[in-house]
């Protein structure tokens, strides 16, 4: 269940403001705000099913664009690229790790990674 809250939350990130508004709110009380369907139910004066209809299909959208994008996946594999280069320029010489344009290559990767 975590794997699939922290999934939403991702995709959620990236996506969320393709959503409708209904759905936004529900994904947001829901998985980033861990209310129960019937706590959103009663927030929107709506069923507990009409809660989950509009929890399913915002995960479906979400996914969906997802599929069709690529921006999360796209993300991760930058992340992943930059940190190998980073490893690389940290694994130089000493001599030349101390060159400036290193330096400063090495610096604007930290940026980067750290975030």
């Amino acid at each position: 269940m975590l794997d699939k809250v922290l999934r939403i939350a991702e995709l959620y990130d990236f996506y969320g403001a393709l959503l409708t508004d209904k759905q936004q709110r529900c994904i947001e009380m829901h998985y980033l705000g861990d209310d129960s369907l019937a706590e959103i139910a009663e927030e929107f004066r709506v069923s507990r099913q009409a809660v989950h209809d509009i929890l399913r299909r915002g995960e479906q959208l979400l996914v969906e664009y997802e599929e069709k994008l690529g921006l999360v996946e796209r993300q991760r594999r930058d992340r992943e690229t930059i940190a190998k280069v980073r490893a690389c320029l940290e694994a130089l010489p000493a001599e030349t790790r101390r060159l400036p344009e290193t330096d400063q290559a090495l610096e604007l990767l930290r940026q980067l990674t750290d975030r």
